[in-house]
């Protein structure tokens, strides 16, 4: 453990070396501020990085990761991280990125306690329990699991725009779209989930705030 906390030491070196020896003023125009046109809402898998699977620079990019990219509403960070990102950073597009082979996904389908995560990986169970007549229709485990993942991504780019948040931007005409993708580990490649909400008109009506 010593040689590793030596060597990412000794990488951030080499890191700040290289940048600075392509733009001395790498860092000085990093620190005026930031000007993201993204917000990334993930998974914590250490597999995912948001800014190297879009080939994103540092401040193009602003994030929030979490067990498998859930969007709570009663999750007092991802609300603060949304809040800033929407009404400060004014950024224009939100991804929801989920994983295949998500570990979060996969826990929601068994039964098996896991520590104080099983409460959870009880919203991501909800998701389950709201499609379960048509994810206990596909036979094969894997194929199952997929689809899993891809719905989970789904409703939470729903519950994205059911946020005040959210639904506050648009009222006001800003120009923000919601996204919802899912990430290949074993291709790099992502997948578009063809959810982009960009107005309250594609909610059911009972989640329409009014202002």
């Amino acid at each position: 453990m010593e040689d590793f906390y030596k060597k990412i030491l000794e990488n951030n070196k080499q890191w700040v070396e290289k940048s600075l020896a392509l733009d001395p003023d790498y860092f000085a125009a990093l620190a005026k501020g930031q000007k993201p046109p993204l917000l990334w809402i993930g998974c914590s898998d250490s597999r995912v990085p948001a800014n190297e699977i879009i080939g994103a620079k540092p401040g193009d990019v602003f994030v929030h990761r979490n067990i498998a990219n859930m969007v709570i509403h009663s999750d007092m960070n991802m609300l603060s991280v949304l809040d800033y990102a929407v009404n400060v950073l004014h950024i224009k597009h939100i991804i929801v990125c989920g994983h295949y082979g998500c570990g979060g996904v996969k826990a929601a389908m068994g039964n098996d306690s896991l520590g104080i995560i099983d409460n959870w990986i009880r919203h991501i169970k909800n998701v389950y329990r709201l499609h379960q007549t048509y994810l206990d229709s596909i036979e094969d485990e894997e194929t199952r699991f997929n689809k899993f993942v891809e719905l989970n991504v789904k409703e939470q780019v729903f519950d994205l725009a059911k946020t005040s948040i959210v639904q506050s931007a648009w009222r006001k005409g800003d120009d923000l779209t919601l996204h919802g993708w899912a990430y290949g580990l074993n291709s790099g490649f992502v997948t578009d989930l063809e959810v982009n909400i960009s107005s309250e008109k594609e909610l059911d009506e009972v989640y329409r705030l009014k202002f």
